[in-house]
């Protein structure tokens, strides 16, 4: 371990903690081949972008829950740096927008989370009365998931224009962040699915209607024989194909 303010394993300390994990994944398995019942108190790790928390993933964690009999951790984090868990060893696996292979794992295409940048009428008429233009951009308040959160730099850039830091509101929560869009605190990259049915009843309008920001998803997991892994991997390929896009 390295000493400090919070310890931290060393990179033998992470090679011999994922170890530990595989090992603990495997034995449990073992004694269900052997001993018949379920699994033991095995937990399975998992990293997991918040947004897809918030939308898809929850139903597909439940059903292998229901289904497997073991106990989940669910680690939320920005899909930009949920692999940094698969390298650290701490999860079996993570849903990210990395579609290389991280060192001794398997890649496997979710689909595509679709994001629309919306606000609330008022907010619109307030501070965009000219629409989406550079100069409103640089006064309107914002909303971001943390301050690796960069959707909405992505967005202000797809629209031809230089992001230029405006007042930022973090709120560590996707459903928060839409609340928080309907009350006109700001504007804010929301996943389409959270946003969908108020903009069709018109409590919240499109920044730029028609126009999206589109993600990439990927499930990474150890490359191991594991039943554990392998109908983990079944279940998010199922729900992920019933509620992501297909295409970028």
């Amino acid at each position: 371990m390295v000493r400090g303010a919070r310890a931290q394993p060393t990179k033998l300390g992470e090679a011999l903690y994922r170890h530990g994990l595989q090992l603990d994944l495997l034995e449990s398995e073992l004694a269900v081949t052997l001993l018949g019942g379920t699994p033991h108190a095995a937990t399975v790790s998992v990293a997991v972008n918040a947004d897809s928390l918030a939308t898809w993933m929850n139903p597909a964690l439940t059903e292998f829950s229901r289904t497997n009999g073991q106990a989940l951790e669910v680690l939320a984090d920005d899909q930009d740096h949920t692999s940094h868990w698969l390298k650290t060893g701490r999860v079996l696996g993570a849903v990210t927008t990395q579609a290389q292979a991280v060192q001794g794992c398997r890649v496997i295409p979710l689909g595509v989370m679709v994001y629309r940048a919306t606000a609330s009428p008022a907010f619109m008429k307030q501070r965009f009365p000219k629409g989406p233009v550079a100069a409103a951009f640089r006064a309107a308040p914002v909303l971001a998931y943390d301050r690796r959160d960069l959707l909405h730099e992505q967005f202000v850039k797809d629209l031809g224009m230089r992001y230029q830091s405006p007042p930022t509101h973090y709120l560590p929560s996707p459903e928060s962040i839409v609340k928080a869009c309907l009350g006109g605190v700001g504007w804010s990259v929301n996943p389409e699915p959270l946003v969908a049915h108020h903009i069709a009843r018109h409590k919240l309008v499109e920044l730029s209607p028609g126009r999206s920001v589109k993600v990439p998803l990927y499930w990474q997991c150890w490359s191991m024989s594991s039943h554990t892994l392998d109908t983990l991997t079944d279940v998010l390929k199922r729900h992920a194909a019933e509620e992501l896009s297909s295409s970028g």
